[in-house]
């Protein structure tokens, strides 16, 4: 008869034992869920963003504006060739001319009127 008690208490022991693992196994997921969700929130979406603004500047780059490139060297486009995806600028008081890739192009100081775009917002 202590064989049947001993046996059903460690069955009892056993059950709720696999029940504490088992909670704690939905919290540390739950946990890494949430240390996930706020990992895309604060990098990878505000880094996905920054890409697309750039892709959109440096598709909207026209003859005459004032570019930077990721080295550093500020010029004039005066050609830009959509196949190659490459934009000539002209840079310094001799009127060197250099080519690059599109994607070299870091910064567009040229302002343009948004006029296309705020009638195509409205």
């Amino acid at each position: 008869m202590s064989n049947i008690y001993f046996m059903l208490a460690n069955t009892a022991t056993a059950t709720a034992d696999e029940a504490a693992m088992t909670g704690q196994l939905i919290s540390s997921v739950g946990m890494l869920i949430v240390v996930m969700v706020i990992f895309y929130f604060m990098l990878i979406r505000p880094q996905n963003k920054k890409e697309k603004e750039q892709k959109k500047m440096r598709d909207n780059i026209q003859i005459g504006d004032e570019v930077t490139t990721i080295g550093g060297i500020v010029g004039i486009v005066v050609r830009k060739n959509d196949d190659t995806q490459t934009v000539v600028i002209e840079t310094g008081g001799d009127r060197s001319k250099i080519r690059v890739k599109l994607w070299a192009i870091s910064e567009n100081l040229t302002q343009h009127d948004d006029v296309e775009e705020l009638g195509k917002k409205k």
